[in-house]
């Protein structure tokens, strides 16, 4: 008997592995690489509250951006005094999943008492209200926002900021895909995983049955903004700068509920189908298509989610009754 979703861990890390080849043999290509891997990591984060719940955050993209401030606030008061750079870093993870964490549980704490559609109101101005705090209080840079290239090369030279944005980015970034959907794949089988399913299902049935439903909402909340933290402060390292409008933007939370639904919404392998799929598409259309791309794309995506409602995943599952059991 093979265990259930084996089918789905497999799939998972041979993508992983096989993009790790690809970024060190054919270096060309490590933007695709690096934004292929960004897409499924955040499909995959994402998933871990709104898939499996049935929950979600329009305000999604908060969490990303507060990761970026952590590790550029890192660089900014610690670069200077810190020799290792990678303590640096080490710091500006620990400080991403802090603001994650504390907004998470703030946020959280309150919103998750409301259900489904009252809760997803509740965080559409989350972004904006972040983004405004910072601005209009001018804290962390303010509208101009916060760039560490220039602290990186005062204080490690031109090498290290090249380091940091092409190779260190770049295998950080599969290392923290790999750890995310382990993360998942750990998650569906586990406690957690069973009453986030049973909340989904109907959520006044689970809390009958004695299941403490807002307990488990914000565990699996407060894990996903954590792992949208560690994604955000890998991001700051590939770009260099982090901008309010860019960071606070509606478009990444947007961008993670497409990777759901096209791979499979509540899901293990849905959002890493799903994350490739988008990334590719968007990737080749801006490449020979600039311009136009947005154009081409829109349709597309509406086309994939009308043909395959359940996503790619729950379509394979319904259609072969076979792979139910090893594809999760």
């Amino acid at each position: 008997m093979r265990p259930r979703g084996n089918l789905s861990l497999t799939a998972g890390l041979l993508l992983f592995a096989l993009l790790l080849v690809l970024r060190v043999l054919l270096p060309a290509y490590s933007q695709l690489v690096f934004l292929i891997v960004f897409y499924v990591v955040l499909g995959i984060a994402f998933n871990i509250f709104t898939g499996f719940s049935g929950y979600v955050c329009f305000g999604y993209s908060a969490f990303i951006a507060l990761g970026s401030y952590g590790m550029a606030l890192a660089f900014k008061e610690l670069a200077a005094s810190t020799v290792n750079m990678f303590v640096v870093i080490a710091a500006g993870l620990g400080m991403a999943a802090l603001l994650a964490t504390v907004l998470a549980i703030g946020i959280g704490g309150v919103s998750l008492r409301l259900r489904e559609v009252y809760f997803a109101i509740a965080t559409i101005g989350l972004n904006r209200a972040v983004r405004f705090f910072i601005e209009g209080a001018n804290v962390w840079g303010g509208a101009e926002g916060l760039i560490i290239a220039g602290d990186i090369i005062v204080n490690y030279g031109d090498k290290a900021l090249s380091f940091v944005s092409i190779d260190f980015a770049d295998y950080t970034l599969i290392a923290l895909g790999v750890i995310t959907f382990v993360l998942s794949y750990k998650i569906s089988r586990s406690r957690l995983g069973y009453a986030l399913l049973s909340i989904k299902e109907d959520e006044d049935v689970a809390e009958a049955m004695g299941v403490n439903t807002t307990k488990y909402k914000l565990v699996a909340f407060t894990i996903s903004a954590v792992l949208a933290g560690f994604l955000g402060a890998v991001k700051v390292l590939k770009d260099q700068a982090v901008y309010p409008p860019d960071a606070f933007s509606l478009t990444l939370t947007i961008e993670a509920i497409l990777i759901t639904l096209i791979g499979g919404s509540g899901t293990v392998i849905g959002p890493v189908v799903g994350g490739l799929v988008y990334s590719v598409m968007k990737y080749f259309l801006t490449a020979y298509f600039p311009g136009l791309q947005l154009l081409i794309l829109a349709p597309l995506l509406i086309i994939i989610v009308v043909v395959f409602p359940y996503g790619f995943i729950g379509w394979l599952r319904l259609r072969y009754r076979s792979l139910r059991e090893v594809l999760i």
